[in-house]
């Protein structure tokens, strides 16, 4: 029995092996640095941010770059269809958004620093519209998880809508966080595993490229390129 058991155990290593080697080197760099977070997650204090500000494969792509974020995961939130698949979403009827959850270290990167990016690198004066992508999914929201982050979040857009950065109100939606679902596997870690793709290239890209020259001090010093 002992051995049995042994045997089994030395044959889930190595497919574990085998795969980890078939992988392709972002998907390695991925697969390393999500086994070395959640290790560090166990170890500190964390909190989470859930926002939507176009397509998630673009929000994914910008919050996996700074500095104190631990984990991006792509999935859909605020509507009323329950385990709702990326088909359900796209046809408008769920009531969900694209959003991106962001597990972070408030030591390292405060909930104030995210909305300064969240603002900063997508157009939130665009109902239901980033670019060429159009529909209820793709709102400007700020799902918030806590008091402190929604009234923070109200704060912060009314500060910003009396500045003047935008010619043209700002129609964010700031609600309250009552559900969030895993994207399928196939959204996750997007960018970094479809650099070429045509989306990738012509949309993503140049976000990643603003987003270095504005916020380039906070930006993970280990991060992948492409």
């Amino acid at each position: 029995m002992i051995l049995k058991v042994f045997t089994k155990r030395s044959l889930l290593i190595s497919n574990l092996f085998v795969v980890v080697t078939l992988m392709s080197c972002a998907q390695r760099d991925y697969f390393q640095s999500s086994f070395a977070n959640l290790n560090s997650m166990t170890d500190i204090k964390t909190d989470t941010a859930v926002l939507g500000a176009g397509c998630f494969w673009c929000v994914e792509a910008v919050f996996q770059q700074l500095e104190g974020v631990l984990k991006v995961t792509s999935g859909y939130s605020g509507g009323h269809v329950a385990h709702p698949t990326y088909e359900q979403v796209c046809n408008k009827k769920t009531g969900h958004v694209e959003v991106a959850q962001i597990v972070f270290d408030p030591s390292k990167l405060t909930f104030d620093e995210l909305l300064e990016v969240f603002w900063k690198t997508h157009d939130p004066t665009t109902v239901d519209q980033q670019g060429n992508d159009r529909g209820p999914q793709y709102r400007s929201v700020v799902f918030y998880n806590s008091e402190e982050q929604g009234k923070k979040s109200e704060e912060y857009k009314k500060a910003l809508d009396k500045s003047g950065a935008w010619s043209s109100p700002i129609v964010t939606s700031i609600e309250p966080l009552k559900n969030f679902y895993v994207a399928e596997d196939y959204h996750q870690n997007y960018f970094n595993n479809n650099s070429d793709q045509m989306y990738c290239r012509y949309v993503i890209q140049p976000k990643l490229e603003k987003l270095e020259k504005v916020f380039k001090d906070k930006l993970k010093k280990n991060r992948v390129s492409h």
